[in-house]
């Protein structure tokens, strides 16, 4: 860490957060890095509270390169320099900081006073009242400008007393100001909508009594928020919420004294109980309000009397033959003000998209430019985004997209209060649906819409909380279409057959025949990475492309893990080469032409969780402001270039090799799928089925017969506990 010394000279940039970006005038550093920047003014960003031109400060951090703002000191802590003798003071007390005081009434306070006029001013007003000379009016100004200025200060010292960062000082200060040290003798955990929890209740055990009400409160409200998190239910039993809680935060509390803190919560309603479930309070929301939502777009009274042969008569379609389950999803679909289209590969989800799209149109006689004011092509992720768009020659976006998701501030611009007004919304790879990402669509949509969603609802549940295409479905409220008839794409076509199979349970001898798109290779767990090799170079010699193949397993540690298994295949696919640019990260390297993964939504750069791209350049840039240069990463996401340093590469991971997880919303031309004894039960029929479901033209399944079979009758990933289908089915 270094230091610099001096004062703030103008503000770029600043938020309510207390957050800046401003020049500073450089008078004194702390450092051999700094010592360049003694007497210049350089830019600094972080958070600094009530900052005032005329005082002195103290900057501790680091001197960072920024992707596109280039290099800048990251302010890490700082403090108000001390007054520490009388020229200083008199100084102070007449700058602009306070009000009333000139030069002459500035000595005349210090040569009364001393050094230690401030402390003196602010804990007896009355010391400055009794001097001679300074008129009761002007001694009042001088005393509130005083205070005014010392209680920020005050406040600054008082919270990094009890251990929080001078990032965790701002976002306090500047929600509560003055009232900041009430809140935390009062209502600490109130704070846990800016700091996380974690961090907060470390920091209360370092302050406060550990077994106080308050903290076991907290503590419980936080066991039932996590439990949505790790389980994927919506609703707890009490004994879950108990057991996990005991467990997370290592209290000694029995049973009936729980009971007591569990009731206090659900009569201030922070957890909601209903039956013998019980909820943290903005799951229950979220699942209210689709329900509530759902009946409202139900009975909008927006439903038509179309027939197939009147909607096709108007399209004019006739290249296409639609089978008797197709033409039932489009009426449906068209008719209905909400529809479910659901089907494993094979069936035709993504044709019946576009013959919904196009009938839509033609019925409200909408151009390809007026469709896009009343259609909205949505998806869970960008590469699902991407497929939708493709199929339909219209634009899709991912559903945080549509919804303007503020990345700092974790929350949605279109919602309750500013809602988007398209007229037709369908949603692909609705399996994918989370109850807080739905709920969060719905407050951002009018009622007076068709949605349509579509999903293969035998795939792996969504990640968050929930599962709404289930409980959709079961509540038989909602008009839903289940297509089961498969298109051969040859005679030979298994691939849409084995997950057919694999979703019943019911794997017939086929499994082990080689198809003309699909093979089993039986191969002991020692030998896979070895195998997944030669298949690579194989299919290199039959010309399939690289960016074709994907490697799918279900974890990322072990023999045959993810990591393992990247590292193997890089240096297959794309190997050292003095022509290749590389960057250490951690204990990877990344170099040109690497297949990498974004691991995390960045809205701003049109990149999205899971979305797969490719190192195009590593350069080293030269700052403008100063010598040093910066590592730049280019990645092309689909023609989309996006710029990282390497701070950023902890967003992306090699692709050549992901998780079954992370390939949903995806498809893929060719698919590799390891399976053996190794990975123990992340080998289950859900996740087993998906996987298959990514392959587009061939699928490889290699490893232990065993292991495969087993999987097929694991029933690891079993059904959520929601309150979601009941309230439905009570809401009609």
């Amino acid at each position: 860490m270094s230091k610099i010394y001096g004062k703030i000279r103008n503000i770029i940039y600043s938020n309510d957060n207390g957050y800046v970006v401003a020049l500073f005038r450089v008078k004194k550093v702390e450092g051999n890095d700094m010592e360049d920047f003694l007497n210049k003014t350089i830019t600094i960003t972080g958070n600094i509270i009530n900052i005032n031109f005329e005082n002195k400060y103290i900057l501790t951090g680091k001197y960072v390169e920024h992707y596109r703002y280039g290099f800048q000191f990251q302010v890490d802590d700082y403090e108000v320099e001390s007054i520490t003798d009388e020229d200083s003071l008199i100084e102070f007390l007449s700058s602009s900081l306070v009000k009333g005081c000139g030069e002459k009434t500035a000595k005349l306070i210090v040569d009364n006073l001393g050094i230690n006029a401030l402390d003196i001013i602010k804990k007896d007003p009355e010391k400055l009242y009794e001097i001679k000379g300074i008129p009761y009016n002007k001694a009042n100004k001088i005393y509130l400008s005083i205070c005014s200025y010392k209680s920020a200060d005050e406040m600054l010292l008082y919270l990094k007393g009890l251990g929080f960062n001078i990032n965790e000082c701002s976002l306090i200060y500047s929600k509560y100001g003055e009232g900041s040290k009430e809140v935390i003798e009062h209502n600490y955990y109130a704070l846990v909508n800016l700091i996380s929890f974690n961090r907060l209740d470390h920091i209360y055990v370092g302050n406060f009594n550990p077994k106080s009400d308050e903290r076991i409160n907290a503590c419980i409200l936080e066991t039932v928020k996590q439990l949505d998190y790790k389980t994927g239910d919506v609703c707890h039993e009490k004994n879950e919420i108990y057991q996990d809680f005991l467990r997370r935060f290592m209290f000694d509390l029995e049973l009936e004294i729980f009971d007591k803190h569990l009731e206090y919560l659900v009569k201030n309603k922070d957890v909601i109980r209903e039956k013998s479930l019980y909820y943290y309070y903005e799951s229950y929301e979220d699942e209210l309000l689709i329900s509530d939502s759902l009946k409202e777009i139900l009975n909008n009274g927006i439903n038509n009397n179309l027939t197939y042969t009147k909607i096709f008569r108007d399209i004019g379609e006739n290249a296409i033959t639609y089978n008797d389950e197709q033409k039932e999803a489009i009426v449906a679909a068209l008719n209905n003000s909400i529809t479910i289209i659901s089907g494993g590969p094979g069936v035709g989800k993504t044709t019946i998209i576009k013959a919904i799209v196009n009938a839509y149109m033609s019925q409200n006689k909408l151009s390809k430019i007026e469709a896009l004011q009343k259609i909205a092509l949505l998806a869970p992720t960008g590469r699902a985004a991407k497929k939708l768009a493709s199929s339909t020659e219209l634009p899709a976006q991912t559903i945080h997209r549509f919804l303007k998701w503020n990345k700092e501030l974790d929350n949605f611009q279109v919602n309750e209060y500013n809602k988007d007004f398209h007229n037709l919304i369908i949603i692909d790879e609705s399996s994918m649906l989370d109850n807080h990402l739905f709920a969060s669509l719905l407050r951002g949509l009018t009622t007076k819409i068709k949605l349509i969603l579509v999903g293969d609802v035998f795939q792996l549940p969504s990640v968050g909380p929930g599962q709404i295409l289930s409980d959709l479905i079961n509540s038989n409220v909602i008009p839903f279409v289940f297509l089961k008839q498969i298109y051969r794409q040859s005679s030979n076509s298994y691939i849409p057959y084995l997950a057919r199979d694999i979703k019943e349970k019911d794997l017939s001898l086929n499994y082990f025949n080689k198809k003309d798109d699909y093979t089993f290779i039986e191969v002991d767990k020692h030998n896979i990475k070895s195998m997944i090799k030669k298949i690579c170079e194989i299919s290199k010699t039959k010309g399939i492309k690289e960016n074709d193949i994907q490697i799918l397993a279900p974890m990322y540690k072990g023999e045959n893990g993810i990591d393992n298994l990247n590292y193997m295949l890089q240096n297959f696919f794309n190997p050292k080469d003095d022509k290749k640019q590389e960057i250490v990260y951690g204990n990877v390297i990344y170099r040109e032409h690497d297949k990498v993964l974004q691991q995390v939504n960045n809205p701003d750069c049109n990149v999205f969780n899971g979305d797969i791209g490719y190192i195009m350049k590593i350069d080293k840039v030269k700052d403008k402001s100063s010598d040093r240069s910066k590592d730049v990463i280019t990645i092309n996401f689909d023609d989309n270039y996006v710029e990282y340093t390497r701070d950023d590469l902890s967003m992306v991971t090699h692709a050549y090799a992901i998780t079954v997880h992370k390939s949903q919303g995806s498809e893929f031309p060719h698919v590799i799928i390891p399976v053996c004894s190794s990975y123990n039960k992340m080998l289950y029929n859900k996740l087993i089925y998906t996987a298959v479901s990514r392959a587009k033209k061939s699928l490889v399944i290699l490893g232990e017969k065993d292991s495969f079979i087993n999987s097929i009758s694991n029933d690891y990933s079993t059904n959520r506990k929601t309150g979601l289908k009941e309230k439905l089915m009570n809401n009609k």
